[in-house]
């Protein structure tokens, strides 16, 4: 019997999961370590934030997926892991010992450095498992803003989170509280939006933070928050009342204990084969791996490493020889714009609408819908 553990609820694992549920394997025992039984789906998340679907229908159910797979399902995350002795603790003092196994945590971010008591208010886009939590805290201030006050938010990171995110929380709060007058601001360290796409993509999304009152501003590198705004690399203030922080992906700390090979960044070296390097049977996807050459740290990556990983981690258990995973050369970004609209991106190819936006809601309802398929009677 060998004990494969899964640490980590993301988009991966959710393959890994489904992989098990439909060719069972009797001589694999599957445990699956989280910090709880729903993992948001990324693509959703615009939506939700924008108040087009709740945030049940932006979620994976994790808990009945491990019941599918007939895995073990521990809520509690890993806070050490040794990769010699092969176990993990977990935050609840459980230790977790395993023979395979596989990281799929996400990533987080640096949170910026606060030179003042009297701050925007700060909503950092990662971990994405706790967005909700801080969702819901900026929101409740909300209510409480007196009438006809003028609210001034900033995104900082000018990639398609950074602008997907200021787009879709702009629409919302202007829902909310329409006697406010809300401000939008967009930092980008770049000399361009969407680092990486084509000119027209790019455009398309300039032309959608026009069309709802957002100054971008390029080569402008956020590093703190201050009294009143955001602090820039150029030592001026942008006056802010709500930063969004979209920049600076790390891996998460506890990792740099755990004897596994990191980058500067804090995220895991893997081969081809998603294995981790230098750590036979240990693996990562998604966002806190790190693979040659680097991948951007988007959702459509993990979704695509899922069923290859699924396929490595049986052939590990088996003790069967690993495939190599090739990244794809490009990937489709659908962006929504928080209008009823999104940008559909691959390469130099962009296209906006309200069909794309349509298109785009379809896409992620049956992604979602794919892992959380009805129960039967």
């Amino acid at each position: 019997m060998q004990r494969l553990l899964l640490v980590g609820a993301g988009h991966a694992h959710a393959f890994v999961l489904e992989a098990f549920a439909k060719q069972p394997d009797p001589n694999i025992a599957l445990t699956l370590v989280s910090d709880a039984a729903t993992a948001a789906y990324s693509g959703s998340v615009p939506a939700w934030l924008a108040g087009e679907s709740t945030l049940e229908e932006a979620q994976i159910d994790i808990a009945a997926l491990c019941q599918r797979a007939n895995a073990r399902l521990i809520l509690s995350p890993a806070k050490a892991f040794n990769p010699e002795v092969r176990y993990a603790l977990l935050a609840n003092g459980d230790r977790i010992d395993f023979d395979v196994a596989s990281f799929n945590i996400g990533s987080t971010l640096h949170p910026p450095p606060r030179h003042s008591e009297r701050l925007p208010h700060l909503l950092a886009m990662r971990p994405l498992s706790l967005l909700h939590q801080r969702w819901q805290a900026l929101q409740e201030q909300i209510h409480l803003l007196p009438n006809g006050s003028i609210q001034r938010v900033v995104g900082v990171g000018g990639g398609a989170a950074g602008c997907e995110t200021l787009l879709s929380v702009l629409v919302q709060l202007r829902k909310q509280r329409p006697d406010i007058h809300w401000q939008g601001h967009l930092l980008s360290a770049s000399s361009t939006l969407l680092s990486g796409a084509g000119r027209l993509p790019r455009h398309l999304m300039q032309r959608a933070l026009r069309r709802v009152g957002v100054r971008t501003h390029l080569n402008v590198r956020g590093q703190a928050l201050v009294n009143g705004g955001v602090l820039t690399h150029l030592s001026e203030v942008i006056p802010a009342d709500i930063v969004l922080w979209a920049t600076g992906a790390v891996g998460h700390a506890w990792l740099s204990d755990s004897a596994l090979p990191l980058n500067k960044s804090g995220f895991i070296p893997v081969e081809k084969t998603l294995e981790v390097s230098g750590k036979p049977a240990i693996f990562a996807a998604g966002d806190c791996a790190a693979f040659t050459p680097n991948l951007p740290k988007a959702g459509v990556y993990a979704v695509r490493m899922g069923p290859h990983l699924a396929d490595n981690l049986r052939r590990a258990c088996h003790h069967k020889p690993l495939v190599n995973w090739q990244p794809p050369k490009r990937v489709l970004a659908l962006i929504g714009t928080g209008d009823g609209r999104a940008i559909a991106s691959k390469g130099f190819f962009g296209v906006a609408g309200k069909w794309v936006w349509r298109w785009k809601k379809r896409i992620d309802a049956r992604f979602i819908e794919r892992f959380n398929p009805p129960f039967e009677n």
